[in-house]
């Protein structure tokens, strides 16, 4: 994109949301200032880095973060002190309070690792009418997830979630370059550890559930949950006859992938490429203020997780996400 597309599209996305664009000055342009909630989670630094040293654009600048992240989940609190040193190597000012830093910021990175916090903070960040991207998971309930949705549509605030797995470069490749044609059904798998505080796939089972997704897409009407101590098998039927399934791991390696049955082939899914997709994407989203996944297909995620729980707690039975939607 050339400097003058830049600034136009630029000027005209901060005209919806009543955000400063990048501007010119004195040949360059201002940087979009990004401030980052929640330094629990070694998705900050990354993002901090990403934003401030690796792209090159010049479009972007974290500027700010607020550290405090969970404060129910002992693993978390205990890495804020390692991860706010690092991102404050990358010339990030640390503050004390999500309201200062709203007043320095144009876009949010919403990183905090606890599910439990991200309404309350999500819904402070939609008040100032701040572009939020959403770090896995939305929330650690369904009930959550649509609250924030609900409001951040009512205030016309943007907003994006995504799991960075959605971005491996064979995973975009079946769903964007046709890969292997139209897919007729998937199997896809990651760790699926527990958090007593959060809905069992909400904590880590959405980086897989998220690839079985971004493969077949959105339209899945019934799940069933077959539960074991060391893993889960979710099987999802689709509106259209496809079958799609998710493995979640709590035994062996720590691993993420599956693989993606085509009309014209199948392909295995994975390896695992890093943040720097995902950061190029949320980038692309602050500039456009669209949001690169449709928002019901990331509500549709919560409710396939949210339908496997239920399946649990009804000893296998089949759930339908209407029961849920």
């Amino acid at each position: 994109m050339n400097r003058r597309d830049f600034i136009s599209k630029s000027a005209c996305a901060a005209s919806l949301v009543g955000v400063a664009a990048p501007s010119l000055v004195s040949g360059q342009r201002s940087p979009m200032k990004v401030g980052i909630i929640g330094l629990d989670t070694s998705h900050a630094p990354a993002f901090a880095k990403y934003f401030n040293e690796t792209d090159r654009s010049g479009g972007f600048r974290v500027v700010a973060a607020y550290p405090q992240g969970s404060k129910l989940i002992q693993s978390s609190m205990e890495r804020i002190p390692r991860f706010t040193e690092e991102v404050k190597a990358y010339g990030v000012e640390i503050v004390d309070s999500p309201g200062k830093l709203l007043k320095q910021v144009d876009v949010v990175l919403l990183t905090t690792n606890d599910g439990t916090v991200h309404k309350a903070q999500a819904f402070e960040v939609i008040n100032a009418g701040k572009a939020m991207f959403i770090d896995k998971p939305v929330a650690a309930s369904f009930a959550d997830v649509l609250a924030i949705y609900a409001y951040a549509h009512e205030k016309k605030v943007p907003v994006f979630s995504a799991s960075s797995l959605r971005y491996m470069k064979t995973v975009q490749q079946v769903r964007h370059e046709n890969k292997i044609g139209k897919v007729i059904g998937a199997d896809a798998f990651s760790p699926a550890t527990l958090e007593p505080h959060h809905a069992d796939l909400f904590w880590y089972g959405i980086h897989g559930v998220e690839i079985l997704f971004t493969v077949m897409g959105a339209g899945c009407e019934s799940v069933t949950r077959f539960n074991r101590d060391n893993m889960d098998v979710v099987v999802g039927f689709w509106k259209d006859g496809r079958i799609g399934t998710f493995r979640g791991t709590r035994a062996g390696k720590h691993d993420y992938g599956g693989t993606a049955f085509g009309e014209t082939g199948n392909l295995v899914l994975g390896p695992f490429d890093g943040y720097d997709d995902l950061a190029r994407e949320i980038g692309s989203f602050f500039m456009t203020k669209k949001p690169p996944v449709n928002d019901q297909e990331t509500i549709e995620i919560y409710a396939f997780m949210e339908a496997a729980d239920e399946s649990k707690r009804r000893g296998g039975a089949s759930v339908k996400l209407t029961e849920l939607m």
